[in-house]
């Protein structure tokens, strides 16, 4: 199937079937067009002649990012995500052929799990897009931001005093008020400006990868919620090699959008998939990825309900420190 027409069906998957049929022409189309995701195809012999049921088809581990453009034949790239890493890490590289799927997946998916963006201010504790121009987090609060210009947003990372004063001149009772931060930055300013901001919706967005101690996402959300009482603690699931985020809106529960399936392999064997409620590798499907790669294994380590919705529970202990912590710099 030509390009034009499974860009026009990804965001309207509806049943299983749907997704898992779509999910096989998406493998065909970059088994065609995509090299890179060829060779490592061929290399797992696995191929559209031998792959006829979504659970078969190859996942590209997210290493690749770092050291190959990713990117289907004849296209280029209008823009690039790069992720964050440690001095002297070499950083994974998003080539993103069509700005337009990846706006309509942020928007879509933000919609999706909560409402309308127009209608939230958000407050981001993260660099501002002048510093990160890479950064696909930072892209995507500014998107979010630019649905409502007329509103107050900003990026405090570097003013949290402004950012205390903005939350205190805010009604925030209404749930219309979003505290977007880094996990480090969050925690930073709830150890010096604890408050009581009714209705606050705080999302966070990875772990310290580096920059702290780690801690659980349970443990991160207690301390939060120590600090800001009246708040509600929420959580973003994104990477730089994805154009589609899953958000948790309680427990850390995410639920990923319809055109997003997370699935959980076995740790010593990555073409064996693990049963509902068993920890393993998260790999996932992002159909919004079409004309880079839509399946890839990452390493984190997490478990999937029935339902579809997952949890993140840390990372394999070879894995690279990496992640939106580290645009934190000393």
């Amino acid at each position: 199937m030509e390009a034009g027409k499974l860009k026009e069906r990804i965001f309207l998957t509806g049943s299983k079937a749907e997704f898992e049929d779509l999910a096989l022409e998406v493998f065909r189309f970059q088994y065609e067009n995509c090299m890179v995701y060829r060779e490592f195809a061929d290399a797992v012999s696995r191929n559209p002649g031998n792959v006829s049921h979504y659970t078969r088809i190859p996942f590209i581990p997210v290493e690749f990012y770092q050291s190959r453009e990713i990117i289907c034949s004849g296209l280029e790239p209008v823009m690039e995500f790069q992720s964050s890493g440690t001095t002297g890490s070499v950083p994974g590289r998003h080539l993103v052929a069509d700005k337009e799927l990846y706006d309509i997946s942020l928007l879509k998916g933000f919609t999706h799990a909560y409402a309308d963006p127009a209608g939230f201010t958000f407050l981001a504790l993260t660099p501002g897009p002048e510093e990160r121009p890479h950064s696909s987090l930072i892209y995507m609060i500014a998107k979010l931001m630019q649905q409502n210009p007329r509103l107050r947003h900003g990026f405090f990372l570097n003013d949290p005093e402004t950012l205390l004063k903005r939350l205190s001149d805010h009604d925030t009772e209404q749930g219309k008020t979003i505290l977007i931060g880094l996990t480090y930055a969050l925690l930073d300013f709830a150890d010096r400006y604890p408050g009581d901001y009714p209705g606050l919706v705080i999302i966070e967005t990875g772990g310290m990868k580096g920059r702290r101690k780690e801690i659980t996402r349970a443990e991160l959300h207690s301390r939060l919620k120590d600090a800001y009482s009246s708040a509600v603690i929420h959580s973003e699931y994104g990477m730089t090699e994805l154009l589609s985020q899953a958000w948790s809106k309680q427990e850390g529960i995410f639920n990923p959008p319809p055109w997003m399936k997370i699935m959980v392999r076995e740790v010593n064997d990555p073409f064996c998939w693990c049963i509902s409620g068993r920890t393993g590798g998260i790999s996932i499907i992002d159909l919004a990825n079409l004309f880079s790669c839509s399946f890839i294994a990452t390493q984190d380590l997490g478990r999937v309900s029935p339902d579809g919705s997952f949890e993140v529970l840390g990372r394999f202990d070879s894995s690279d420190l990496r992640g939106c912590s580290l645009m934190i710099q000393e």
